[in-house]
């Protein structure tokens, strides 16, 4: 899956905030997908006290079969030196690299992906679903276990419940919590490039399997921390 290069990643974390707020006018917010086919999921783990990043990309048949048992279709690995330290909200320029020599080496291409990272949901509006959408020119959808940024209300009991999660002075609505499974802490998710909210949501909740986790990101990450 060769991608057109967007920006350089040598880059100091002063230009790489400026990157990110340029960056994030070129989001794409409403939908824009072709029909579905596959599905990725992306996960990003660490090697050798994170001195090596290991990202792993999944892809899933879609519609899943009998008893909404998804069919991985492909899987790849990628393993490069870490090329950032750990920055709050610069995670993208740590984890993106990889992700994309991942994408590479795909001989399937995905027409949905989802990250597990923050999309717009990012005090910038860039996180790593959307700045992985970006490269890929590809809807992706960021499907996060905690928050980054904003402010939002508990959600229901129930599996399917959800509040929305807004930032700022206008509460600009940047993602939704998401009660993913009775009992079970919920789970953040938002639009990473091509796609609304509302699209976001759909998507997530049906690739729900018998956790909390879609089953695209659930998949990538048990490879990302290579317990399969």
């Amino acid at each position: 899956m060769p991608n057109t290069p967007l920006h350089d990643w040598n880059l100091a974390p002063r230009e790489a905030i400026a990157l990110q707020k340029r960056l994030a006018g070129r989001v794409e917010r409403a939908d824009r997908l072709d029909p579905l086919h596959r599905i990725a999921g992306v996960d990003i783990g660490f090697e050798q006290g994170g001195e090596i990043t290991r990202a792993a990309v999944v892809v899933l048949a879609w519609p899943p079969g009998e008893s909404n048992e998804f069919e991985v279709v492909e899987r790849v690995v990628h393993r490069e030196p870490t090329r950032m330290p750990y920055i709050p909200g610069l995670l993208s320029f740590r984890e993106v690299p990889a992700a994309l020599a991942a994408f590479e080496k795909l001989t399937l291409r995905p027409e949905l992906v989802m990250v597990d990272g923050q999309g717009i949901a990012h005090p910038r509006r860039l996180g790593v679903a959307s700045h992985l959408g970006l490269w890929l020119d590809l809807p992706t959808i960021g499907v996060a276990k905690s928050r980054l940024c904003g402010r939002n209300e508990e959600p229901g009991p129930a599996r399917g419940d959800w509040t929305p999660l807004t930032d700022g002075p206008d509460n600009e609505v940047i993602g939704a919590v998401l009660r993913s499974r009775e009992k079970v802490k919920p789970i953040f998710v938002s639009p990473g490039h091509r796609v609304t909210l509302a699209t976001a949501l759909d998507w997530v909740v049906r690739c729900l399997g018998r956790t909390k986790l879609p089953e695209p990101t659930r998949l990538a990450d048990r490879l990302a921390s290579r317990r399969c």
